[in-house]
């Protein structure tokens, strides 16, 4: 698969069929997971998976590139359709309901050696939430003191526990709400 040539149709659907079908299998089944196991739930071939990720790593990469794009446009999505205090407390919790499959990902690509490298997709992230923040202090729905980086450090420290702990719903949920509540006006 050249960069240059377009996919046909029917391959931009396997593909995406594969990638949605790899993160739920990665997500459930970890380093365990095979690439049979991924073919079977995506409904093609193994040669299909072969033909557009040629490694496991390419597979993974593939899956993280495509999780980091969703965040943007969540972000975004939210900013445009609603309301900027709950854009930004929906996004803050989107994160970190979503944090088990990027870490999932993200920890079988560090097993498999690949280095992540943040690049412009998390600059876009960061520079996406700062517009939801800056939105939600301005409707007066976040503290006027709350800065990014606080922000940014809030949704790791919680998206890193929720992972690492495996916390249960009710667990995530009063911690979120916590949270959430630490950056509203008093």
């Amino acid at each position: 698969m050249t960069a240059s040539k377009p996919l046909r149709a029917d391959a931009r659907r396997n593909r995406a069929r594969i990638l949605a079908a790899a993160e739920e299998v990665f997500a459930e089944r970890g380093p365990a997971a095979s690439t049979q196991e991924v073919a079977d739930r995506a409904g093609v071939a193994i040669g299909t998976i072969f033909r557009h990720f040629p490694t496991k790593r390419d597979l993974l990469a593939a899956i993280m590139k495509e999780l980091r794009q969703r965040l943007i446009d969540k972000a975004e999505a939210l900013l445009a359709d609603g309301p900027p205090g709950t854009a930004f407390f929906d996004y803050f919790t989107f994160l970190v309901e979503s944090s088990a499959r990027v870490g999932t990902v993200a920890g079988l690509l560090a097993d498999e050696g690949t280095a992540i490298q943040p690049g412009e997709q998390i600059a876009a992230f960061t520079q996406t939430f700062g517009t939801l923040l800056d939105a939600a202090r301005e409707a007066g729905t976040v503290r006027p003191d709350v800065r990014l980086d606080e922000v940014m450090a809030l949704v790791s420290a919680a998206t890193q526990g929720a992972l690492a702990g495996s916390w249960p719903d009710d667990l995530r949920r009063r911690t979120l709400a916590l949270l959430l509540d630490a950056l509203r006006p008093r």
